[in-house]
């Protein structure tokens, strides 16, 4: 099987900006688009591959047709069938409105989906004006919780931190969130489109309605445990993989190369995708497969990939993830 590259999938929001248009090379007439739906599997939004024996199948027919030798055969069995990560850019020219997204228990009870638990890696900061929220930052109870929303002091209760490119904050289903104006970052998610928005800044969509809110449906979805800092810390390096996230749901390392560098994958039973936020390389497999990756794309090996070559082009910064 040939690595595989698709088209992105661009959404247009009330909170975007342009950041994605020129980093994406596109020429696309789309003003504020918020977010670059790289890697998905979502219904509906399913991803076209871009080039090679695949180009013109999307995500799903690729899962019917290769099955394990795609995502892994545990992978397979375990999420039935179903990619189970999404992968994104998200560009902030407002903030986007704060969240909770369910667990995988209280998701399937109520919508019949996978939860959604997520990473954030930043990007950009413009020109360090950029800030989110993740976290409480205070106990609250959940009644105290609906009464903050009610009197629009529910930012009063979450944790805020000014971001620099190469942050990083593991997002746990169940953790209140919100990115923050200024941030351009990669978002790397279970499958899900699965949202409870908490509050939208009384903003007025183009019809000059606010949004509607989930007040009842996060409060049960809400973790209201406290920690006292929410940030992902660890240490950079250069030419060699730094783990950042080890979850359940996918584990993410980033690699800033100088040198060139062969990951061995013959252990893993897995997909293995690549996220170019830096730089370029030039990639080869161990079937000499080679390929081109610059900064905005993504590729995808499959779990039948036994290693990855990647010759960086001076420089180039990837992000690693699996299941």
């Amino acid at each position: 099987m040939y690595p595989l590259k698709f088209k992105p999938i661009l959404k247009s929001t009330i909170w975007g900006g342009e950041k994605i248009i020129p980093f994406k090379h596109l020429d696309c007439h789309q003003t504020q688009v918020g977010e670059s739906w790289e890697i998905s599997d979502v219904s509906g939004d399913e991803s076209v591959v871009s080039y090679g024996p695949d180009e013109g199948k999307n995500l799903t027919q690729l899962m019917n047709e290769y099955k394990g030798a795609l995502v892994g055969k545990a992978n397979y069995q375990r999420f039935s069938g179903k990619f189970p990560l999404l992968i994104k850019f998200i560009d902030a020219q407002q903030d986007l409105s704060i969240q909770v997204h369910p667990n995988d228990e209280l998701a399937m009870k109520r919508h019949n989906s996978m939860g959604k638990t997520e990473m954030w890696y930043v990007i950009g900061n413009d020109n360090g004006k950029a800030h989110l929220r993740s976290g409480l930052s205070k106990q609250i109870t959940p009644e105290q919780y609906a009464a903050m929303i009610a009197d629009n002091t529910i930012c009063d209760a979450l944790a805020e931190y000014a971001v620099q490119p190469g942050d990083v904050f593991f997002l746990p289903a169940g953790r209140i969130h919100s990115i923050g104006a200024g941030c351009f970052i990669a978002e790397i998610q279970q499958t899900s489109n699965i949202t409870y928005r908490i509050y939208d800044f009384n903003r007025k969509d183009k019809n000059g309605n606010t949004r509607e809110l989930h007040t009842e449906l996060s409060k049960e979805a809400i973790d209201y445990t406290v920690e006292s800092d929410y940030r992902t810390h660890y240490t950079p390096k250069q030419n060699e993989p730094v783990e950042l996230v080890k979850c359940p749901y996918f584990t993410t390392s980033v690699y800033d190369l100088t040198e060139s560098m062969t990951m061995d994958y013959s252990e893993l039973d897995s997909f293995v995708i690549f996220i170019c936020m830096e730089g370029s390389c030039t990639v080869t497999d161990d079937e000499d497969h080679e390929i081109t990756l610059q900064a905005g794309e993504s590729v995808l090996f499959p779990a039948v990939t036994k290693k990855v070559s990647v010759a960086p082009n001076d420089h180039v910064k990837i992000l690693e993830t699996y299941v």
